[in-house]
């Protein structure tokens, strides 16, 4: 009987230290978001009793790149409400708002847009050094239509303010509002202008990779995609942008699968990269099944 009691009064003080504290919890959740284990992480903070801003925001974050758009507007709207003064949370609701607008019917598309718009332009206004928020908020005025809240002059003002922290950045973006204006030697000259600024950023090589392939101009395409691989060696966004520019232009096929593979073989994704469902998606387009 005492054996018994001993054993019974030890049981709680175990699992509650098989259980992290909420703080510990959070803090390896984010190391698993880091390293792209969405559900490993939703199911560690799920059994935080007592959520907090930070806790919801980073549910709704994994929510959001597992592509469940409902569930990660719930927990990012609690998130904001709990803390409407940060910029973040507000940014990652415009994004969510944003998913449900492009993922909804077209009667509440609109109602989406417009709350995607609203909270990204509070997050540039509660921080205007929320460059993603800048860049967000860039790219919702670029394609968003008029009546929805964008527009060329307005994606253009942002590009101005982009330029004073970052010109490869700005050079990058005014590629983009010429390129939407059908000015496509301009977007040429604004993307190689924006690979001699920044070099060293294998994002640059790539947007102007897949540029030339869009024109047809498949060789020199090919070259650009050797010199991304020269700045960023196994890098996996490089093997992303090439499979889906091959299969786009519906060219080299097998390259494109073997590329698709070593994407979802890659050890070293992170948050950045194209979620794995999006290469899985193009090796089912590409494979036929």
């Amino acid at each position: 009987m005492r054996i018994g009691l001993v054993m019974l009064l030890f049981i709680p003080e175990m699992l509650l230290a098989e259980s992290p504290k909420p703080t510990e919890a959070l803090t390896q959740a984010r190391q698993l978001y880091r390293h792209t284990d969405y559900t490993a992480a939703i199911r560690l903070l799920a059994n935080i009793s007592a959520k907090d801003a930070a806790v919801n925001e980073l549910l709704g974050q994994c929510y959001f790149m597992s592509t469940d758009y409902r569930k990660a507007t719930e927990y990012l709207e609690s998130a904001a409400a709990s803390d409407p003064g940060n910029s973040f949370y507000m940014l990652w609701l415009g994004r969510a708002y944003g998913r449900r607008a492009e993922t909804s019917f077209a009667l509440n598309a609109f109602g989406w847009a417009s709350k995607s718009r609203t909270s990204l332009e509070k997050a540039v206004e509660l921080d205007p050094a929320n460059w993603e928020a800048v860049d967000d908020l860039f790219d919702f005025y670029l394609q968003a239509p008029g009546f929805m809240g964008g527009g060329l002059d307005r994606a253009e003002k942002l590009a101005a303010i982009v330029a004073r922290r970052d010109p490869a950045e700005a050079s990058y973006d005014q590629a983009r509002i010429a390129e939407a204006r059908n000015e496509y030697d301009s977007a040429e000259q604004h993307l190689k202008r924006a690979a001699e600024l920044a070099p060293h950023q294998v994002g640059r090589w790539l947007e102007l990779a897949k540029f030339c392939a869009k024109q047809g101009r498949y060789e020199e395409s090919d070259k650009l995609f050797v010199q991304a691989e020269k700045v960023a060696p196994d890098a996996p966004k490089v093997y992303f942008a090439e499979a889906s520019t091959y299969i786009k232009a519906n060219r080299n096929v097998d390259a494109a699968k073997m590329l698709l593979k070593k994407y979802l073989n890659a050890s070293n994704l992170t948050p950045d990269d194209p979620p794995k469902r999006e290469a899985e998606k193009l090796l089912r387009r590409v494979s036929g099944s």
